[in-house]
């Protein structure tokens, strides 16, 4: 008796020791003088330990080590295929030991914390089943993943204002994209900007002798706006405050050290402008946006800095816009609105002696929105300036050389539209169209004297060609192909397409047809219905993601569908509370007309996209299960109660907005239709093979949106692989993660049509 209690105590002495390897665990590697933290994560289940290694700096997460061993207070870890092994000792509450890649041996010391992941860490598929899984896509292509979602080389191409310099972004051999300048005159470069562990997710000129950019925090969206000179001095965090979102709204031409960002600094549901100095960093807050119930959600300023008006929206569905009475300085009631209307300083006319006259675009009196010329005094429209009777009009560009002349409008129908008014555009243009016959070519930057242009031309079939053009010689040079890899012969045509839903409304859309659909065979399709879903829609032009699907033998279907914008406010609206119900008939709609057209075979259908389209994936094997073959959910809702409750702060505020767009859950018959129409609900209409696909970091759809459906699925019996990155948020941006993604797309769709 005393022997088998030595026994059980021995056993129970050795499992306590065992125990103290589980958890997660961070280290240091130093090597070469670079520092490189490594984390273990630590498991045990029935006596069998499983860990996982993270490289954060590598963007690297959830890499599998095949081999766990614990033996009383040491521990191996060994990953073969990639050369790594760590043997180490548990001493005074760290694991002290050894790391060997590549002949390397260096010292690690493990300390325990608590890891704080997202969303439950054990759901994710390992590396070595999404590896399997990319192997389904198998066959002798002439193109990569990498051919179509490597970053390009260089990109970002800016003039500064004087037009000395040209800025641009360029890729190392480690994807990190750094912004240079090149003095145009000597041919001088210089790194402005260097990108390191974070991506520098957007860029520009303030002045001739300083840039900004914004970084966030692995996808949260919470943007810093940073300043820095064209040499790269004097860098600084111009906004550094935690948890902050900031975002610039004006750039002072006219007072070249200053800037006007908006912030939820004071309070996280709203914005608040302030005055920025760029060299500085002072900050002088403009305006207070303190009635929480009844937030300003716009400001308008006019060249100088002047706060002109602002939009309020009240009970959480109207705008109210306020206006400055130049007399007075009071700010008045000018327009109260619904929140789907439009009404909306595009600028103040500089042109006039009128302090008051302002193009204005908006859609009170029609049903696609309009430019005007409006007095904000006596609330009159003084005259329309442009108008389109199908689609909305959006832009409309003004020389501030030129007396704020008028150079050209813009829409979006089934094509982009440029229309040029002035003489220097209408020449410019000309010229265009002369040099690059049967492509899309837009001015995309000018300097300050209007003496050199960066254009961009492009297709359906062509990805992006920068040209510099030289408004004395009336010359294009060519600067930059972005994608020389993809041959435009090669690519496949995106066809703009038009029918008539179950209902009888026009439905737009585009389907991107490979050649052997041309040919006349049938051949797999893949339905991807576009994000937002209100005021979204997909558009004419090179796409990545369809040049990939067409690459491998699949067609790619857009549509449209109701709630989709620049269709008409009775278009948007005719989507509001049909989520997951017409808009997905919409959808249905237009698969039948595709197949009706003889270009796909009716059989191999899938159906994938992101956000709302991720939804709309789940809600069509959901509503149609015998339609599709499969789906792939990226980033998409499962459950509109989840979703509504998990909304980041400043989205709060928009809340009655989003109840009248999705459904109102304080309702009782409209709770019943978001139940009906959230997947979670209806895990058992779910047949078909489903990919889901996750940022961790996501602020809109949280994580929890896919691990439900995943667990879910997973309970019912389905093997639902689930790729989640967890320095991500809402969508893949880093480029090794987007080709991950796609490889392990291509696989599963292979697997699933190619039967």
């Amino acid at each position: 008796m005393k022997t088998k209690n030595l026994i059980i105590l021995l056993l129970m002495s050795i499992t306590t020791q065992a125990q103290q390897f589980v958890g997660d665990w961070k280290g240091e590697l130093d090597v070469q003088g670079m520092k490189l933290e490594v984390i273990f994560h630590i498991a045990q289940k029935d006596n069998v330990y499983t860990s996982t290694m993270d490289v954060p700096m590598q963007g690297a997460s959830g890499i599998a080590i095949d081999k766990t061993e614990v033996n009383n207070n040491s521990i191996t870890l060994k990953a073969p295929q990639m050369g790594i092994e760590f043997v180490g000792e548990f001493k005074n509450k760290e694991i002290i030991g050894e790391f060997r890649q590549a002949g390397m041996k260096l010292p690690l010391t493990l300390s325990s914390f608590e890891s704080k992941l997202p969303g439950n860490i054990t759901l994710p598929s390992s590396k070595e089943e999404l590896e399997k899984m990319k192997v389904y896509d198998k066959g002798s292509y002439k193109y990569s993943v990498s051919d179509y979602f490597a970053k390009p080389k260089a990109s970002g191409f800016q003039l500064s204002p004087n037009g000395k310099y040209m800025s641009y972004r360029e890729k190392d051999e480690n994807n990190k994209r750094h912004v240079y300048v090149k003095e145009l005159a000597t041919g001088t470069v210089k790194k402005a900007i260097e990108e390191k562990d974070e991506l520098v997710r957007s860029y520009g000129w303030i002045n001739d002798e300083r840039l900004f950019f914004a970084m966030d925090k692995g996808g949260d969206e919470n943007y810093h706006i940073y300043g820095v000179n064209l040499d790269g001095n004097n860098l600084k965090d111009l906004t550094p405050f935690d948890g902050v979102k900031a975002s610039i709204d004006n750039i002072l031409k006219e007072q070249k050290d200053y800037i006007i960002v908006s912030m939820n600094k004071n309070n996280k549901q709203v914005f608040e402008p302030f005055k920025l100095n760029i060299v500085t960093g002072a900050l002088e807050q403009l305006y207070k946006n303190e009635d929480i119930a009844n937030p300003i959600q716009g400001y308008e300023f006019d060249k100088d800095g002047n706060l002109r008006g602002y939009s309020k929206l009240v009970n959480g569905v109207q705008n109210q816009f306020y206006y400055k009475d130049n007399k007075t300085g009071e700010f008045k009631l000018h327009t109260t609105t619904n929140w789907d209307d439009s009404f909306g300083i595009i600028s103040f006319n500089y042109a006039s002696k009128n302090k008051d006259e302002a193009y204005v675009i908006t859609n009170l009196d029609s049903d696609k929105t309009r430019i005007v010329l409006y007095d904000l005094a006596t609330k009159k429209i003084i005259k329309e300036v442009f108008s389109n009777p199908t689609f909305d009009v959006s832009g409309l560009n003004l020389s501030r050389k030129r007396n704020y002349e008028i150079d050209n409008f813009s829409y979006e129908g089934e094509k982009s539209e440029i229309i040029p008014v002035s003489k220097l555009y209408k020449e410019i243009y000309g010229l265009m169209k002369k040099e690059f016959p049967n492509k899309e070519s837009y001015i995309v930057d000018k300097d300050d004297n209007e003496t050199q242009f960066l254009v961009i031309v492009q297709s359906d079939k062509l990805y992006g060609t920068y040209y510099q053009y030289n408004a004395k010689t009336k010359k294009f040079k060519l600067l930059y192909d972005l994608m020389p890899q993809l041959k435009e012969t090669d690519m496949a045509e995106m066809r703009p397409i038009k029918f008539t839903s179950r209902d009888g409304k026009t439905i737009y859309g585009y389907i991107t047809l490979p050649k052997e659909a041309l040919q006349g065979k049938k051949v797999p399709l893949i339905v991807n219905p576009h994000g937002g879903p209100q005021g979204i829609r997909d558009s004419w032009g090179f796409n990545p993601e369809t040049q990939l699907f067409a690459s491998r033998g699949y067609a790619t279907l857009q549509v449209n569908f109701r709630i989709s914008g620049g269709y008409g406010k009775e278009f948007l609206r005719a989507g509001f509370k049909q989520i997951g119900r017409k808009l997905m008939d919409d959808v249905e709609d237009g698969v039948a007309y595709a197949i009706e057209q003889g270009w796909v075979d009716k059989d191999k259908i899938a159906i994938y996209g992101g956000s709302h389209g991720g939804y709309a994936t789940l809600m069509g094997l959901v509503k149609t299960p015998d339609l599709y073959a499969c789906g792939v959910n990226y980033v998409g809702v499962s459950n509109i109660f989840t979703f509504f409750d998990s909304f980041p702060e400043y989205w709060k505020p928009y809340k009655e907005i989003v109840k009248q767009i999705w459904y109102d859950l304080d309702n009782p018959e409209e709770a019943a239709i978001a139940k009906e129409v959230s997947p979670v609900f209806q895990i058992n209409k779910i047949k078909k093979p489903l990919f889901v696909i996750q940022g961790a970091n996501d602020p809109r759809v949280n994580i929890a949106e896919s691990d439900q459906i995943v667990t879910g699925l997973r309970a019912k019996g389905f093997d639902v692989p689930y790729m989640v990155k967890y320095d991500e948020g809402h969508g893949f941006h880093k480029e090794e993660n987007s080709i991950d993604m796609y490889e392990a797309t291509l696989g599963f769709l292979a697997k699933n049509l190619k039967k």
